[in-house]
Formats: C-alpha cells, structure tokens, sequence
C-alpha cells in the first residue's frame, strides 16, 4: 500500500523569539517492508542552516537554525511510502525460542545481532527497570514460554488493563507513576511494554511513526508509537500496545531508539518567546499506485 504522509507542527510563541535551533526526525525509514518514494522538509520561517544527517540508530535527522525574529515557526514534512504487509513479522511469531532462552542469547552476544540487540536491555532516560515492572509480566512470561507468544500477551494485558487517555500524562511523569495510575497515551504504553521486558533482562526499543488517517485506531491523526522486541533467528517483532495488534500495512515507521527521547519528531532550543503553545496535524492518505506498475506486478507474479 501507498501512503502520502503529512506532519505539520507548529511552534506559537507568546513573544519573539531572536534565533532557534531545531533538530525533526520527520523522514520515514527505509527498511525491509517500507520504502520511501519521496520526502521532503519545509521549515518557515526559512532557516538560516539546514543539514540531513543519520544518527546513531540510523534515523533520519534534519538539522535547522533559524537566526532572526519570529514569534512562530512551522515544519512541513511530506512525502509518499510504500509499505508491505507483515511477513517477516508473521514469521516471527511462530517462533518457539522460549524468552529465557532469548535473554541468554542476547547477553552472550550469541551472535552479531544478539550483540546489537543488547544495547536495548538497558535503562534509558525515560525507561527505568525496577522489580515492580518486572513483577507485572507474572504468569506472562511463564518458564519456557516462547518469547513471541509472551511479548503478545504482554501487549494484549497493556492493552486491556490501561486506560487511553490523552492529556493524563507528560513526558517528564516517572514511569512508575504512570503504571500506577494506568493510563496515559501511546507513548506511556510503549514505555510501560520496554521497561516491563528491559526489567526481565530482555531487548525492546521504541518506534514513532503514523497510523493511517481515518483508521479505527487509538493515536490515528498523531505521531504514534509502538515497541519492537528482538527474537534471536528471527529478527524484531513490533506490537502496538496502544490498539491490540502487531504493526500492519497502516504502520508507517519513522525512527526507532531506546525511549521517546532518541526520536521526538522536532525538538531544540530558542532563545526568548516565553510561554510556547505546540499545534500537530498529521495525515496518512492510502493511494492508488499506477495502473502501469500494477500491471507490471501482475505480470511478474504470473510469471514466477
């Protein structure tokens, strides 16, 4: 499926502001499954610099300065992905590897992966482990229980026990408060899933992306979230949380980390403007692709 995306934010400032600087992680990945056929970045006012860069996790990363007056800023990333319903993620789930298996690979650094994997067992700025979190996979991650099957029952408890709630919450509430009250926004739920697993010793890291517009989802209309888990043999498999489900072909992926710190869509510093107002639109619009390359798919699949 093709999907044009559009994020808007906007910065309102209640007084000048004399200069910015700003970094957005606004360019999807490219990635086995998803392909970006366009994108494009706009920031007005015009910025003085702009750069693209990768950073340490391989996202995207667009760097600006903005260095005369303004009392509000915009940026305007557009673009066109093509994205594939899950394969690798069916095959994932099948695994019969049990998660106290996974965890020995993984801190053995088995191999490259493991070895990759393990960096996301730790505890990151807005995820802390603790005997709590751990407590609360109980009976999910009984002894020998394949990871796949337990890493979705996890996500499916969240699912249920938590409640949706949008503005419950602030990215600098502890994590512990936040399971507490049970209830927060995608961001909380992805958080509560990777301390809960870094808690038991096994790899999970955080992805941000889009859910298609108009969809029945929890977060549509909004930077989402969503968590990975890595199965040594069988690579990352991503749940979401926040609607129940395993990331489908109206998951649009921007960038991954360890937390939601590595990959806030725009963030900086400015000097002056006081009291700031944060205004987001996003749209995630399916498109027809060309009847031309449809063809050209038909064809090949008929002739494999």
């Amino acid at each position: 499926m093709r999907y044009l995306t559009s994020h808007i934010t906007r910065y309102i400032y209640e007084g000048p502001v004399s200069q910015c600087l700003s970094e957005a992680r606004l360019i999807p990945r490219t990635m086995p499954g998803q392909r970006v056929l366009q994108s494009r970045i706009t920031v007005d006012p015009e910025p003085a610099v702009m750069d693209q860069r990768k950073d340490y996790f391989g996202n995207d990363v667009t760097s600006f300065a903005i260095f005369r007056s303004h009392d509000r800023f915009t940026t305007t990333a557009t673009g066109m992905v093509e994205v594939d319903a899950p394969g690798e993620e069916l095959q994932a789930m099948s695994s019969e590897l049990a998660w106290e298996e996974a965890r020995e690979m993984v801190h053995a650094h088995a191999d490259d992966e493991c070895l990759m994997a393990y960096e996301y067992v730790f505890d990151s700025p807005y995820v802390s482990t603790s005997r709590e979190l751990g407590n609360y996979a109980g009976s999910t991650f009984a002894a020998g229980r394949p990871y796949a099957e337990a890493a979705a029952e996890l996500s499916h408890r969240i699912y249920k026990e938590f409640t949706y709630l949008p503005k419950s919450t602030t990215i600098d509430m502890p994590l512990l408060e936040i399971y507490r009250n049970r209830a927060g926004v995608c961001q909380d739920f992805a958080h509560i899933m990777i301390g809960v697993l870094r808690s038991l010793g096994l790899p999970a890291r955080y992805v941000s992306g889009y859910l298609r517009s108009g969809a029945d989802y929890q977060g549509a209309e909004a930077s989402h979230a969503w968590v990975a888990v890595y199965v040594p043999g069988s690579g990352w498999l991503a749940f979401d949380p926040t609607n129940d489900m395993i990331p489908r072909d109206g998951h649009v992926t921007l960038a991954w980390g360890r937390d939601y710190g590595d990959v806030t869509p725009v963030k900086g510093i400015a000097l002056g403007g006081g009291e700031q107002t944060v205004q987001v639109e996003v749209r995630v619009i399916p498109v027809e692709e060309p009847a031309t390359q449809k063809q050209s798919q038909t064809q090949i699949q008929s002739e494999s």
